[in-house]
């Protein structure tokens, strides 16, 4: 990244980095500083689990990169079948595996017997190559979640089913990871029938009442920010990087008098809830993540905050009518959206509001239920992290997948 920034961005760029640190374990896993030097797939060995790495080259050039986690040592019986599972925003594969077996998402998954599949969206540190355009250069970076919605996530269910053999899976997503799938679904609708059942966990797509102060900034400058980032060449939004590592080890461990701050912050965004983190992992989460993401991914989310509308980026009138021929972009149309869809939504989820998930729900036309976690404190980053994750969330993804089996 080149030039300076607004100070709506540099407030998101300290916040982002001390929040995507925070992590929970359920009870006190000892703060290991070899697991913040291991990938995925270094993690998923350590731990014994076999795991394999895919590349997958989408429509458009990029190259993804994917892991595979086919069974369990602790695996009794099970029915083997895939599950993909997409992070969030500025995440990657490694939030699902980072908290380690029994805790972290793949492992419950993969302890429960299915063939476990875990991708990476163009641009975070796992996807940066592409056929044709340099990782360094502005024309690799022109992308939001519009297209890892368009282009990676079939790339990646395309291959799964390759791989498998399978005629459909399972799909679980995160934040950004339900975002993508919705357009995917309603741009693609012959992908719906690729998909056994989607988990949506802390589901966005319209954002009328979000609560994170932060975002809130961000959608009130967003053209202003849209503007910034194309002129000074602001192509990336917080790369992972050695110094940010340093951050989490220095100012985030358990010995430091600023702990605190790196735990609150992380509430600005994602909703009050210390009873479910455990600040001993933070440095490690802080090497992981953030793991990077385009600047119009982040724009685009202002752009639906702003707006109220689940649509498409939006570039301005000029640009809308040669890229659209209308004035705004299109609206995503739900209705498309046939895929059998469960919602697992909480109370205090500053990023995916209750009343946000209601009106999604309505639009869905094969929601197989709306599943309110029963932890009203529960935010958005906890669907990742919380002490009591796999208690309040993965245990109920594990049981109705076992009904669709």
């Amino acid at each position: 990244m080149t030039g300076a920034a607004s100070p709506a961005i540099l407030l998101l760029l300290v916040a982002t980095a001390a929040t995507t640190a925070a992590a929970a374990v359920r009870g006190a896993v000892p703060y290991d500083m070899e697991d913040a030097d291991l990938d995925t797939a270094q993690l998923l060995r350590k731990y014994g689990y076999p795991v394999e790495e895919h590349f997958v080259t989408t429509g458009d050039g990029y190259i993804l990169r994917m892991f595979r986690v086919p069974s369990s040592p602790k695996a009794s019986g099970g029915s083997g079948f895939p599950i993909l599972v997409m992070h969030g925003l500025l995440s990657s594969s490694a939030d699902w595996v980072v908290m380690g077996p029994g805790e972290a998402f793949a492992y419950v998954l993969a302890d429960a017997g299915y063939d476990v599949w875990l991708g990476n969206a163009r641009g975070n540190t796992y996807s940066r190559n592409h056929t044709s355009f340099d990782p360094n250069s502005s024309e690799f970076w022109q992308f939001s979640w519009h297209e890892i919605g368009y282009y990676d996530l079939p790339a990646m269910i395309d291959h799964v089913l390759a791989q498998t053999g399978q005629s459909d899976i399972f799909y679980a997503g995160h934040s950004q990871g339900t975002t993508s799938f919705y357009v995917m679904a309603s741009m693609r609708p012959e992908y719906n029938d690729k998909i056994r059942v989607m988990f949506s966990l802390a589901p966005v797509a319209y954002m009328n009442n979000l609560d994170s102060p932060l975002l809130q900034v961000v959608a009130q400058f967003v053209d202003q920010i849209s503007f910034l980032t194309q002129l000074i060449g602001l192509n990336e939004f917080l790369p992972n990087s050695e110094f940010i590592q340093m951050v989490g080890d220095i100012m985030c461990n358990d010995d430091a008098f600023t702990q605190d701050i790196c735990s609150n912050i992380m509430f600005l965004i994602g909703g009050y809830n210390p009873d479910e983190m455990n600040t001993t992992m933070l440095p490690v989460l802080l090497a992981h993540t953030p793991a990077g993401a385009s600047s119009k991914q982040l724009v685009h989310y202002g752009q639906e905050i702003k707006s109220g509308h689940f649509r498409q980026y939006d570039y301005g009138m000029m640009g809308n009518i040669q890229r659209y021929g209308s004035i705004a972009p299109p609206d995503y149309d739900l209705s498309k959206v046939t895929a059998k869809v469960a919602l697992h939504y909480s109370n205090n989820d500053w990023c995916a509001d209750v009343q946000d998930v209601d009106r999604l729900y309505k639009q869905l036309p094969n929601c197989i239920g709306r599943f309110l976690v029963t932890q009203d404190t529960f935010n958005h980053l906890d669907f990742m992290w919380a002490i009591h994750a796999r208690d309040l969330v993965y245990n109920k993804v594990v049981s109705l997948m076992s009904r669709y089996v």
